[in-house]
């Protein structure tokens, strides 16, 4: 009865890990994550985007408890590709990686259902903090845990509505970043190679910069960045 009654070793074994898909465009991003991970007990990264379309397959085949998902991603940008998640994988607790982010992209994407935001320059100290606060129930806005959403809200809202972002014609950080190389006068292989990705994305975001502008030559797209204060020029 006794050897009934012990525990079998797997039975003994611990809780099963959380799982993560990490989708980020860089390679040296994602393996930076996966290392800070896995000093992070209880975490497993179970699989890997380079890009948004690639994103929402891997999450929904793979039903992840945890994405951490890059703003500015080719092919679909982040917000976009969580919205396809969220619509047919709730459950899912995204988390945005980002270099940059306005007040108006932060306050879009809780509403799409964003659990946290985390700035790249500040993986290394917020991840485990902002990965914890999201399994808890809570949320990850400015570096610090929310657990109140509507107050924060309500709160990024006012601050919206007193400081005026700059008019960005629904230009993505990327495309701006995109466009001030162009300004510079580079070339699409000098884009590519500024932040390592292929020139066909290059030519892709120059497609949505001209569409969503309204202009057809890098020439037009240059005059019409300095016209509407796109880009930083150095005085």
């Amino acid at each position: 009865m006794n050897q009934l009654l012990k525990k079998s070793p797997e039975s003994a074994a611990s809780p099963a890990h959380i799982r993560i898909v990490v989708a980020d465009d860089h390679p040296v991003v994602r393996f930076g994550v996966k290392n800070m991970l896995m000093n992070e007990p209880g975490f497993e990264v179970v699989g890997e985007a380079e890009d948004g379309d690639v994103a929402i397959t891997q999450t929904l085949d793979l039903e992840p408890d945890i994405l951490l998902l890059d703003l500015q991603m080719p092919r679909l940008p982040g917000l976009e590709a969580m919205r396809a998640i969220m619509s047919r994988s709730p459950r899912v607790k995204i988390i945005l990686l980002t270099g940059t982010i306005s007040t108006q992209q932060i306050i879009e994407a809780l509403q799409i259902g964003a659990r946290g935001i985390i700035l790249k320059d500040s993986v290394a100290s917020d991840l485990g903090q902002a990965l914890r606060a999201v399994l808890s129930g809570d949320y990850w806005i400015g570096g610090e845990r929310v657990v109140n959403l509507l107050r924060a809200l309500r709160e990024l809202m006012e601050k919206a509505a007193a400081v005026p972002e700059r008019k960005t014609y629904g230009l993505t950080p990327r495309e701006l970043e995109v466009v001030t190389c162009i300004v510079e006068g580079c070339s699409n292989k000098d884009v590519a190679k500024q932040f390592t990705i292929s020139e066909e994305t290059v030519k892709r975001h120059l497609s949505n910069v001209f569409d969503k502008t309204g202009v057809s030559t890098r020439l037009e797209l240059a005059l019409f960045a300095i016209a509407h204060k796109l880009v930083a020029l150095d005085t």
